[in-house]
């Protein structure tokens, strides 16, 4: 009987460790109204769509006959095109968003996270926009989002630029480690609840090439808005449904000019990707960056900014 006494001790040892972590990690969930004044300045807007209200950026000439339409990756937001939007809309149309179940815009009602869900979310966009044709581009997720909108409605894009992109199956070790947490259904009502501001920095540390470009504004933004209301539970439910590399037979149906960017040194999804994807996509150029991880676009936005306006330019 001695034993059962002391799995008894143990488990409330472990329990008592829990319930420690959860009192000194807790995060409860920030209101919209908390987050908007320093993460909605001008020119943020906020469009009804699909029972949501999606948060957006919409710059530059209205009359540009393709607009460029910026998709962010898992996890993150518009902000991550920031300096990309800056340098372009004196010249271009640009359009960023907050795609559902992230950054301001939110959790989606349906709770449908599956990539044919936010192709139709972003097509609705356009349509809602009134834009017929635009040069699609993509993050990580955004990417995926992208080239399946590519292919689902081609005569939308005219031109596609996918940046670290999903499509083949990762190495699901590579991730970082929030998303490990995250696709630990035991953990859920754990990880529902806490949200070390630590594990936001080290994951950000992990998507960078160089550590130096985390700021604390950037881990402030990264772990504020990962903390709307609704987001982490939006997170849980994408990892959920998520099913990486089961669409990438689709790749080769894309026929339109594209840019492939890869940082060099992107820890998450292995540059090799990038060869992959102009291997199956015929009229396809790829750019690397050294020194650059998982996010180039925001990490050096000036240099990866001389890539796209030259494949813009062609």
């Amino acid at each position: 009987m001695k034993w059962l006494k002391r799995l008894w001790w143990i488990g409330l040892l472990v329990g008592m460790a829990v319930s420690m972590l959860v009192w000194a990690a807790w995060e409860p969930d920030r209101q919209l109204g908390q987050l908007l004044a320093r993460w909605a300045p001008e020119p943020s807007s906020f469009l009804e769509l699909d029972g949501m209200q999606v948060h957006m950026r919409d710059t530059g000439p209205r009359d540009d006959p393709t607009p460029i339409v910026l998709l962010h990756g898992m996890a993150s937001s518009l902000h991550s095109y920031e300096g990309w939007q800056t340098s372009l809309q004196d010249q271009r149309r640009i359009i960023s968003v907050d795609l559902p179940g992230f950054g301001l815009t939110g959790p989606s009602p349906q709770g449908d996270y599956r990539i044919d869900a936010y192709t139709r979310f972003v097509l609705r966009l356009l349509d809602t926009l009134g834009v017929k044709r635009v040069v699609l581009v993509g993050n990580a997720l955004g990417g995926e989002i992208a080239w399946q909108t590519a292919v689902l409605a081609p005569e939308r894009v005219r031109k596609l630029v996918l940046i670290d992109s999903d499509g083949y199956p990762p190495a699901v070790l590579s991730m970082p480690a929030a998303f490990q947490v995250a696709s630990m259904r035991g953990m859920r009502w754990v990880s529902e609840r806490i949200l070390p501001r630590a594990m936001v920095a080290i994951s950000l540390r992990s998507v960078f090439g160089n550590d130096e470009k985390v700021t604390a504004e950037k881990v402030d933004r990264y772990f504020e808005l990962n903390l709307r209301v609704g987001n982490r539970r939006a997170l849980f439910q994408r990892m959920d449904q998520a099913q990486f590399g089961a669409s990438s037979a689709l790749i080769r149906r894309v026929q339109q000019p594209t840019l492939v960017m890869w940082g060099e040194r992107d820890e998450m999804i292995s540059p090799d990707h990038g060869s992959l994807f102009c291997q199956d996509i015929p009229h396809c150029q790829l750019v690397t960056f050294a020194g650059l991880g998982h996010l180039p676009q925001e990490e050096d936005a000036e240099r990866t900014l001389r890539a796209l306006r030259d494949f813009l330019a062609k």
